[in-house]
């Protein structure tokens, strides 16, 4: 059956802007559901007593997130009017009545919304409009800024209330495989944020690929992170992974540095998912005797330092999953794990993706020379009613916006954003890079490289640091950085300018938003 309600299937771009799609190989059928697939195989497998879902208050078995599923199912077919193919905004922390919204309106055929808990009234109302949204589900500590923005504003008090006296089964919606699931936003690190869409085929693939032939999860894992939900990163580590495997997740709604660190002791946690920033915060508060039952630490979100690799290797005996992904792509792509790892690369294209460098022109370039990605696999680009759908696809691959150059054993390595490369006194430098080094001396705690403007040389290359405790800010410590860079790298890459701050702007993603650097004067 079609979705009765088609705005998604309709705001799909034309197919011959689509990229190039290498989705056989995984042999979905023509109609499937995600949600059935993620939670009724552990179920009729006869493991409904598996913990799905942990917090520090409650576990959530298998069978008893599949009840609480359906219930939720029923309160929107029978009491909200909601029909196939309608979009469905979610706004909640990490919690398990998020995950079981999301799966609930995966069943029922809908179309899912997440996001982030920060957004404010003027953002979730440009989502709202933009994809004809016109009922929410909210955690009822954050209504406010969706009072009267949305057609149907249902809190979650009074969803479980409904819920309550639901039939604890429901028939799932017998969606197509390329049936319109997720409508993903882009973080928006700069910009009018993209609304990417994904398929319930799609949902699987990032499992059967990147998770299930480079993470490699077992039914007995349990995850934790502290990417949001509604981020496709943790979608995929926090709900569809261990989803998938029959695995459990511990979900945190305050998952800083040192709450995650804490949590992964208590929960006896196996497998991580967080940003290179946060490993670092963590090694810095410590982590001797408390990472014992982790095996597994994915790090995605912004390019991994080598030095904060080999010191979680140090001090941990884990070797960090570096990856990248993107929102267009729904997850990892490139990535490596165990002996193929080489500390700096990001990795090699993940089975079932393909990646090259390109030019602008698309043609290929030399192994070591720096020019765009360009990756295509069973995910791919599919803005929502969006012309820069041409700026993203071209010629069946997906540009992802990222310099990069690949070597001789097709390993890839992060250089910047396009839009990042710093040209200074003729050269071209990688802000990427020289954060690295400054990275590895003891009184750096994180840092940012941007292009700053200036009269004598057009732009400079300006380092913005976060000190360690104990490290005294001025001139002396200044030109020791600078000195350590020059011993380390090409001298013309050193920062020229360096500024001490307290904290660096990132998005609730954890994305640095170098754009908020660049603009600032000081």
């Amino acid at each position: 059956m079609t979705p009765v309600d088609s705005f998604a299937r309709d705001g799909l771009p034309p197919r011959e802007q689509w990229p190039d799609l290498l989705i056989e190989p995984l042999g979905y059928p023509d109609r499937l559901n995600c949600a059935v697939a993620l939670l009724d195989g552990t179920v009729r497998a006869g493991h409904s007593a598996r913990p799905a879902l942990i917090t520090d208050t409650e576990t959530i078995s298998y069978g008893r997130l599949a009840e609480t599923v359906a219930r939720i199912c029923h309160v929107l077919v029978d009491d909200l009017g909601f029909v196939s193919g309608n979009r469905v905004l979610l706004r909640a922390p990490n919690t398990p009545m998020l995950v079981a919204c999301w799966l609930a309106v995966a069943r029922a055929g809908g179309v899912v919304v997440a996001t982030m808990p920060l957004l404010r009234r003027r953002e979730l109302t440009q989502v709202i409009e933009h994809a004809a949204i016109g009922l929410a589900l909210c955690d009822d500590r954050f209504v406010d800024e969706l009072e009267g923005a949305c057609g149907r504003l249902v809190p979650f008090d009074e969803l479980t209330q409904r819920a309550a006296g639901k039939p604890a089964s429901f028939d799932a919606c017998d969606t197509a495989a390329d049936d319109v699931v997720l409508i993903a936003y882009t973080s928006g690190t700069s910009g009018r944020p993209k609304g990417t869409m994904h398929f319930h085929r799609d949902v699987l693939a990032i499992c059967d690929t990147f998770s299930r032939e480079v993470l490699r999860p077992n039914a007995d894992d349990v995850f934790i992170g502290s990417p949001p939900i509604a981020f496709t990163f943790g979608l995929g580590g926090l709900v569809t992974f261990p989803l998938r495997v029959g695995a459990a997740s511990v979900l945190l709604e305050a998952a800083g540095p040192e709450n995650l660190l804490a949590a992964i002791d208590r929960h006896g946690a196996t497998v991580c998912f967080t940003a290179p920033t946060a490993y670092r915060r963590m090694l810095a508060l410590g982590v001797e005797g408390r990472l014992a039952t982790l095996r597994r630490c994915v790090s995605a979100g912004e390019t991994l330092p080598a030095a904060v690799y080999h010191a979680w290797l140090e001090a941990t005996g884990i070797r960090l999953i570096d990856g990248i992904g993107a929102t267009e792509m729904l997850h990892i792509f490139i990535s490596a794990a165990d002996d193929d790892i080489r500390p700096g690369a990001t990795g090699r294209a993940v089975p079932g993706f393909e990646a090259r460098i390109v030019d602008e022109q698309m043609r290929d370039v030399r192994p070591g020379v720096v020019g765009r990605l360009a990756v295509r696999g069973p995910t791919g680009c599919r803005y929502l009613n969006d012309p820069r759908q041409l700026d993203y696809v071209r010629e069946g691959w997906n540009v992802t916006g990222d310099a990069y150059l690949v070597d001789e054993d097709g390993y890839f390595h992060y250089q910047a954003r396009i839009d990042d490369m710093i040209v200074s006194g003729g050269y071209n430098i990688a802000g990427p890079e020289v954060e690295q080094v400054l990275l590895e001396h003891d009184a750096v705690l994180e840092c940012a490289v941007v292009g700053s403007p200036d009269e004598a040389r057009g732009t400079i290359v300006k380092a913005f640091v976060v000190l360690r405790d104990g490290y005294e800010r001025g001139e002396p410590l200044v030109a020791e950085l600078q000195d350590f860079v020059k011993a380390r790298i090409a001298p013309y890459k050193y920062p020229r300018a360096v500024e001490f701050i307290d904290e660096l702007p990132r998005t609730e993603t954890g994305k640095l938003t170098r754009y908020v650097l660049r603009e600032r004067r000081g």
